[in-house]
C-alpha cells in the first residue's frame, strides 16, 4: 500500500466533525440572543447587537473571503468535515441572512422604541420638526458638505474605488449638469472623519439624548450636491472586502517594512459582501452588484443603517448607568494589598489574578516597578494585542530610555492590530529596546513577561504568564487568568522560550511548560490518553477543559477514544467547536457548553484528574491547528496546591453549574440554552463578581 493510501486511511471520517464556519455563525446567533434577552439592560442589549455586527464583519473579511478564494481555485474539501466550499457557501449565506434579519427586526421593533421611551432618541428624517430640519441643514453645510466629493459616473469618471466597510451613497439622477452631461448616476463617499451618529442639542432634539444618523443628514441634503438636477433616489451601501493579509515571510528581508506596504491593500481586496438600504431600486442594486462582481447571495438588504457597529459608542455617550450593567471595582489579592513591593509579594508565593473580577493594575504595577527599580537589570515581554494607547507599553519605552535591557517580542501579524503594533515597535526601537518580530511562519501568541533583578549580589527572575493579552481595556472585559511566580524552573522555561524567539538553536527540553509548536499538542493528547488508560483500568478518568475554540482533529479523536473508554469529559467552549458531543458509540461521555454573558469568556484552563493529582494548566492556546502547529504558545502548570484548588473552584466548577448563561450543544451542533427549571438560578460570572470584585476569596491567596 502506498504512503498516500496509508495517510488517507488514517484520516478521521468527516462525520466526526462539525463545520467551522457554521459554528462561528452559531456563536454569533447566541450573542444575538443576549441582545434579544429582555433581562439584560437596554444599552447593553444595544452593545450586544453591535458586537454581532463587528463579529460578522470579521467573519466575512476573513472566513468568507478565504472560502471564496477556495471556490475560485476549485478546491474540493479543505476542512475535516469534508463539506466542499461550493456546497458550504449557500449554507453560510442562508444563516448569515437569517442573523442579519433578526438584528434589524430587533433594532427597529424593540431597541430603538425602547431607547426612545428612555429619552435616547434616534430621530427619523420623516418625523423631524422644523427646528430639527434647520439644525441638520446647518450642520450639513458647516461640517459635512466641505469634505464631500460627489462623483458623477461617466466615461471620464468611472466607478470609484470603494474602501472596505466605508459608508457610501448611490444616487440616481435626472437632468443635465453645467457641462451638459447626463449620466443618471453618481457615488457619494462619506469620509471616515465624519461621525456616523450625530448628537443634537437637547433643546433641538426635544429629548435628553437625541441623535440622527449621518446617512439621514446626507439623504436630507443630497440635492445640494447636484445643483440643477433632480435626485430620484439616494441609497446607502457598504462593501466588505477580503482583508486577510499575505506577506511571504520567507521572501522578505524586513517584515515590518513589507507589512507596512501591504496594509493599505487591505482596504481594496476582493468584495465579499454588499449591504444596501432595503429601499434601493432593483436597477441600482444590480448595478452595484455588477461593479463588485458579487452574486445575489452576497447582497444584504437592510432596513436601517448599513453599519450597526457605529452604534457601539452610544452607551458611552449617554449618562444612563441605570440602563447598563452595574459598575464594579475589581478586587486585589490580599498579599498585594499588604505589600507595595510586588516582587516581595511574589517571593512569598505564587499569585493568581482572575480578570476582570480582579484588577489588572498589579500587572501594570509589576512592569512599572521593574522599570523604576535600580535592582532590575532586564525586562523581556511578548506583545500580541495591546492597543494604540497603552500605559504598559509606555512604561517599557521609559525603561529602555533609562538604560535597562529591554527585549520585546512584537507580533506584527496580530490581525487588525498590525498598525498599532508597528507603531509600538518603532517607538521601542527608538528608545533603545531590542525589538524582535518572532519566528518566521509562526505567530508569537504566548503571553509572558520576565524580569531579571539583582538581589544580594545574585540575579533572580520573576515571571508573569497569562491566558490573555497585555491590554488594559480588554482586561476589564474578558475573563482571563494571570500567574506571578518566581519558581526557578518555570522562570528558566520562560527564559528558554524567549531565547528561542530572539536567537537561534534547537529547542531545549523544558521543565514544566508545554510549548507550541513543539510539545503542546502531543502533551495534551498524551494527558487525554492517560485518562483513557485509567478509565479502562476501572479507575476514575476525568477531563474538564475551558477554551475559546476546539477544532484540531487529532485532539478531538483522542477525546472520542477517551469518552469510549469511560472518561467523563466536560468541555466549556465559548465559540466554535468541531467535536460532536453525546453521539452514541462515539462521545456519550462528552458534554459541550458555551457560556455567554457580560464578559467575553477568554481563559484557557485544562484540568486532568491524573489519578488524583489534579493537574491544572493555564494556557495562551486554544485547541486548534494554528495554535498547536503555527504559533508560539505556552501552557503552564499550576504548582501551588492552594492555587490549583482555586483554579478548579473559579475557572471550571462555576461554569459547569451555570444554568442562566450556559448553552449546551448536541451532536448536530445545535445549541440549547440551559434552564434553571427546578434548580436554583446560578450565573458563573455574577457569582464570581460577588466573590472577587470587592475583596479576595478568604484563604485562597497568600
Amino acid at each position: 500500500m502506498s504512503t498516500a493510501a496509508v495517510k488517507k486511511k488514517r484520516q478521521p471520517p468527516p462525520e466526526h466533525f462539525l463545520n467551522r464556519e457554521l459554528g462561528l455563525l452559531a456563536f454569533n446567533a447566541r450573542v444575538l440572543e443576549e441582545a434579544e434577552n429582555r433581562k439584560n439592560p437596554l444599552l447593553e442589549r444595544l452593545r450586544f447587537l453591535c458586537i454581532v455586527s463587528s463579529n460578522l464583519d470579521e467573519f466575512f473579511e476573513i472566513r468568507v473571503g478565504g472560502l471564496k478564494e477556495q471556490i475560485t481555485l476549485g478546491a474540493v474539501g479543505t476542512q475535516p468535515d469534508g463539506i466542499p466550499p461550493r456546497q458550504l457557501f449557500p449554507l453560510i449565506a442562508q444563516r448569515a441572512h437569517e442573523i442579519v434579519e433578526r438584528q434589524y427586526r430587533l433594532l427597529n421593533d424593540e431597541l430603538l422604541p425602547g431607547l426612545a421611551a428612555e429619552g435616547i432618541c434616534f430621530l427619523r428624517r420623516g418625523e423631524w420638526t422644523p427646528a430639527q430640519q434647520e439644525w441638520v441643514r446647518a450642520y450639513f453645510f458647516r461640517e459635512v458638505m466641505p469634505v464631500l466629493t460627489p462623483i458623477g459616473l461617466d466615461p471620464a469618471h468611472p466607478f470609484p474605488r470603494v474602501l472596505n466597510k466605508s459608508l457610501n451613497f448611490a444616487v440616481e439622477l435626472e437632468g443635465k449638469d453645467a457641462f451638459g452631461r447626463k449620466s443618471g448616476a453618481a457615488i457619494v463617499q462619506a469620509p471616515r472623519v465624519l461621525p456616523r451618529v450625530v448628537r443634537l442639542p437637547p433643546q433641538v432634539a426635544g429629548c435628553p439624548n437625541g441623535f440622527v444618523f449621518l446617512s439621514a443628514v446626507l439623504h436630507a441634503n443630497m440635492r445640494e450636491l447636484f445643483a440643477g438636477m433632480q435626485v430620484l433616489g439616494s441609497y446607502q451601501f457598504r462593501v466588505t472586502r477580503n482583508s486577510d493579509l499575505f506577506v511571504d515571510e520567507e521572501e522578505v528581508k524586513n517584515l515590518r517594512i513589507a507589512l507596512q506596504g501591504e496594509l493599505p491593500q487591505r482596504h481594496f481586496g476582493n468584495a465579499v459582501r454588499l449591504e444596501v438600504a432595503d429601499n434601493c431600486s432593483e436597477a441600482m442594486t444590480a448595478f452595484l452588484r455588477m461593479q463588485f462582481n458579487l452574486g445575489e447571495d452576497d447582497i444584504y438588504r437592510v432596513p436601517g443603517p448599513v453599519n450597526l457597529v457605529r452604534l457601539m459608542q452610544v452607551p458611552d455617550w449617554v449618562d444612563r448607568p441605570d440602563l447598563m450593567f452595574k459598575p464594579f471595582t475589581p478586587g486585589v489579592p490580599s498579599t498585594l494589598v499588604r505589600r507595595a513591593d510586588v516582587f516581595e509579594a511574589i517571593r512569598r508565593g505564587d499569585i493568581l489574578l482572575h480578570h476582570p473580577f480582579q484588577s489588572f493594575a498589579p500587572v501594570v504595577d509589576y512592569v512599572r516597578q521593574a522599570a523604576a527599580d535600580p535592582a532590575v537589570v532586564a525586562i523581556k515581554q511578548t506583545i500580541y494585542r495591546t492597543g494604540n494607547e497603552s500605559v504598559l507599553m509606555e512604561t517599557l519605552v521609559a525603561a529602555a530610555r533609562s538604560g535597562k535591557e529591554v527585549t520585546v517580542i512584537v507580533e506584527l501579524l496580530a490581525r487588525f492590530d498590525e498598525e498599532a503594533n508597528i507603531s509600538w515597535a518603532s517607538k521601542l526601537e527608538q528608545a533603545g529596546a531590542h525589538v524582535v518580530y518572532g519566528v518566521v511562519g509562526h505567530k508569537t501568541h504566548a503571553k509572558m513577561s520576565l524580569v531579571v533583578r539583582r538581589e544580594e549580589g545574585v540575579l533572580r527572575r520573576y515571571v508573569h504568564v497569562s491566558t490573555g493579552n497585555y491590554h488594559v481595556r480588554t482586561a476589564g472585559l474578558y475573563t482571563d487568568f494571570g500567574l506571578f511566580t518566581c519558581n526557578e524552573q518555570i522562570c528558566s522555561d520562560v527564559n528558554e522560550t524567549f531565547k528561542q524567539l530572539t536567537g537561534l538553536g534547537k529547542a531545549s527540553r523544558l521543565h514544566h511548560l508545554w510549548q507550541a509548536p513543539f510539545t503542546l499538542q502531543e502533551n495534551i493528547v498524551a494527558a487525554i490518553n492517560e485518562e483513557a488508560k485509567a478509565a479502562r483500568a476501572g479507575k476514575r478518568g476525568q477531563i474538564v477543559a475551558k477554551m475559546n475554540a476546539l477544532l484540531e482533529p487529532q485532539t478531538i479523536e483522542a477525546l472520542y477514544k477517551a469518552s469510549q473508554a469511560g472518561v467523563k469529559i466536560d468541555l466549556i467552549v465559548r465559540g466554535v467547536c468541531a467535536l460532536r458531543p453525546g453521539v452514541p458509540g462515539l462521545s456519550e461521555n462528552i458534554r459541550v457548553r458555551s457560556i455567554l454573558g457580560r464578559f467575553l469568556e477568554h481563559s484557557r484552563i485544562f484540568w486532568f484528574h491524573a489519578g488524583g493529582k489534579d493537574n491544572v494548566y493555564l494556557s495562551s492556546a486554544d485547541w486548534m491547528d494554528r495554535n498547536f502547529f503555527r504559533r508560539v504558545e505556552i501552557c503552564v502548570p499550576i504548582l501551588d496546591l492552594r492555587l490549583k484548588r482555586r483554579m478548579i473552584a473559579e475557572a471550571l466548577r462555576p461554569y459547569l453549574r451555570d444554568n442562566l448563561q450556559s448553552w449546551e450543544m448536541n451532536g448536530d451542533g445545535v445549541y440549547r440554552r440551559r434552564s434553571a427549571s427546578r434548580a436554583r438560578p446560578y450565573s458563573a460570572q455574577q457569582a464570581l463578581l460577588a466573590e472577587l470584585a470587592q475583596s479576595p476569596l478568604p484563604g485562597t491567596d497568600r
